[in-house]
């Protein structure tokens, strides 16, 4: 029997979960490590050399919330109840507040039987070749600046649902453009990030007053990029999923996103268009 030990991992153990990352088949890089570390906490098993062969990611929010993410084993390592292990030491951690993830149809299983119910589903979007869309936005976009940020963490917080305001203070840092709307008043209501991954450029988190200023908000971040875009989009915003369809999008999967400790997810105003990441719940 292999000896493991369950434990608590920061900074310098990032090489060593870019490693996990890879092995597992995910693509989590430094930089998205550094992110989750300085939001939340990872937890993970070591074997008997030290190597890092689980992890999971809790990052908390405020008013009673948080989400878990990076659920990863080793393949080496697998059926031995890491997994489960991994994700329980996240939900302790939490302490009974309704936690919020989205699973792998090979994570559901477990999810299910740790008490998670689905309450909707994420759709996975991918794009190889963009075309730039013709849809214009009767607001403006802007550069994102220092004096931006707080009527950008209320967006936010209305849009996600609970403030989290830490988080999204270090994915602005990450971001290859941070991207506000501004109303003819010269309020913010709304925003969009674009963060550079080791396979995809991710689009998110994107908020938006309404469907035409999202997908003007999507052709700021996207259309200088050469490579593959990713978008994920919660349930909700037909319209546009149309339009990134229109854009030479191609939805790749719908996973379920899943809650414990709560009948539901947390009021939003329906003007989230793009999550930060599967990750960040």
């Amino acid at each position: 029997m292999k000896t493991m030990s369950l434990q608590k991992l920061g900074n310098a153990d990032i090489e060593g979960l870019v490693a996990l990352s890879r092995e597992a088949g995910w693509d989590y890089d430094e930089k998205e490590l550094g992110t989750i570390l300085s939001a939340g906490v990872i937890t993970g098993h070591r074997n008997e050399m030290g190597k890092i062969i689980s992890s999971a990611a809790l990052l908390p929010y405020v008013k009673g919330a948080a989400s878990i993410g990076m659920v990863i084993v080793s393949p080496e390592y697998r059926r031995l109840g890491l997994g489960e292990a991994v994700v329980k030491e996240c939900m302790a951690l939490a302490q009974n507040v309704p936690i919020l993830l989205i699973s792998t149809p090979e994570g559901r299983p477990l999810y299910e039987k740790l008490g998670f119910s689905e309450v909707r589903k994420i759709h996975k979007f991918l794009c190889d070749e963009y075309r730039p869309s013709r849809k214009a936005s009767p607001y403006k976009i802007a550069v994102m600046k220092k004096d931006h940020l707080e009527e950008v963490y209320e967006a936010d917080r209305l849009a996600f649902g609970t403030a989290r305001r830490i988080f999204l203070s270090k994915r602005v840092e990450q971001s290859e453009k941070a991207l506000v709307l501004k109303d003819m008043a010269d309020r913010v209501v709304g925003f969009g990030l674009s963060i550079a991954g080791p396979e995809n450029l991710i689009l998110g988190p994107i908020v938006s007053f309404d469907q035409a200023s999202a997908a003007a908000l999507t052709h700021e971040l996207a259309h200088s990029h050469n490579g593959t875009l990713r978008i994920d989009v919660p349930d909700g915003q037909q319209l546009f999923m149309d339009e990134l369809i229109r854009c030479g999008f191609k939805k790749v999967s719908e996973p379920p996103v899943m809650i414990i400790h709560a009948k539901g997810m947390p009021e939003r105003n329906g003007r989230l268009y793009g999550i930060a990441a599967q990750a960040f719940g």
